[in-house]
């Protein structure tokens, strides 16, 4: 909170694979943990499940073999619904105690999750275990942490009071609670799943809105790790895990579209490309829609006082991969993700 209010730096989630800062042991536990989903159905029980998806392969030549429950989208749509109804009951410090939870048990599972990105984004190891873990986390509990600061601004309840002069004063009783938006989707994408993903899993999670995860079919893996630590952590306590869920599927098909109509999404998050992302803004009218859509950014040279300086920063910048390091705030703020109402007795 201090750190978002001062702009200052600040994390709980050390990015260096350091055996000091995650201990001894714990990157070869991890790559253990990865080595042993391959060729295997990924250890995620979801209802109305109808099958099995997955056919991610590693840029480095390796063919994953994971399959992940493919699901019948009216079978977990409902599912979901009936989850949120208790979520939404809950309240704020139990949305952002579980979404901290969550976040820090994915941290313990740091090197596990740096494999699983490089193998599905062909990122290497380093940059895989940063954005794809401590990074991504950071990003996550960054829009715990603006959630938070917005929700706690609503009062539970307030006296209201107005002076009559000779007669009694007009006392109004306030109570206000927060009311989640709805179900909101996560459409995710194929080269930074974790840190394109995480400000928008935890933004809709920490305010009581359930989220629906719909992975890039290339890059399934990360998100599948997340929500399966998600719904350990839910069940423990006390909640219906299927407050998130998994929606893997085939690459080629329409379904992102279809869930995105779905009347039951009320939030849609999406990063990729600017003919999708305009689709989604015209056509899920139903919800409230956040895109971080594909840029190309001109660059003009008026003068400089060292041109080997400004021919070396262009061709940098020219030959930078697409990393979407402005994905915007949009994903951290907290508004629009849920409303507040207020209840009033007016007592004379």
């Amino acid at each position: 909170m201090d750190a978002i209010a001062n702009r200052g730096y600040w994390t709980p989630f050390p990015e260096s694979p350091s055996p000091k800062n995650y201990g001894e042991g714990a990157a070869d536990a991890g790559k253990t943990a990865f080595d042993k989903l391959a060729n295997q159905r990924f250890p995620l029980t979801q209802p109305a499940t109808i099958g099995q998806v997955g056919a991610e392969r590693s840029p480095y030549g390796i063919k994953l073999g994971i399959t992940y429950p493919k699901p019948d989208i009216d079978g977990l749509m409902a599912a979901v619904e009936a989850a949120e109804a208790g979520w939404r009951k809950a309240g704020p410090e139990a949305w952002v105690g579980v979404s901290l939870e969550i976040l820090d048990r994915i941290n313990k599972a740091s090197f596990e999750m740096a494999n699983a990105v490089m193998h599905t984004t062909g990122q290497a190891f380093v940059m895989a275990f940063q954005a794809g873990g401590p990074h991504a986390q950071d990003r996550g509990l960054e829009a715990v942490a603006y959630a938070w600061d917005q929700m706690r601004r609503v009062p539970a309840r307030a006296t209201w009071e107005k002076p009559q002069g000779k007669n009694a004063p007009l006392r109004m009783e306030k109570r206000f609670r927060i009311v989640p938006r709805g179900v909101a989707l996560v459409i995710g994408c194929s080269t930074f799943p974790t840190w394109n993903g995480y400000p928008a899993i935890f933004a809709s999670l920490a305010t009581g809105n359930a989220v629906v995860v719909k992975p890039h079919p290339n890059a399934i893996l990360p998100l599948a790790i997340t929500v399966r630590i998600a719904r350990d952590v839910l069940r423990e306590g006390g909640f219906d895990p299927n407050v998130v869920t998994l929606f893997a599927h085939e690459a080629g098909d329409n379904i992102a579209q279809t869930l995105a109509l779905r009347p039951e999404i009320k939030i849609v998050d999406f990063t990729g490309s600017t003919a999708n992302g305009r689709w989604l803004e015209e056509h899920a009218r139903q919800a409230q829609v956040y895109t971080e859509k594909a840029g190309v950014n001109q660059v003009i040279v008026d003068s400089t006082a060292d041109i080997k300086g400004l021919v070396r920063n262009l061709a940098f910048s020219r030959a930078l991969r697409r990393t979407d390091v402005h994905v915007a705030a949009k994903h951290l703020c907290a508004e629009g993700r849920y409303r507040h109402r207020r209840r009033s007795s007016v007592v004379r």
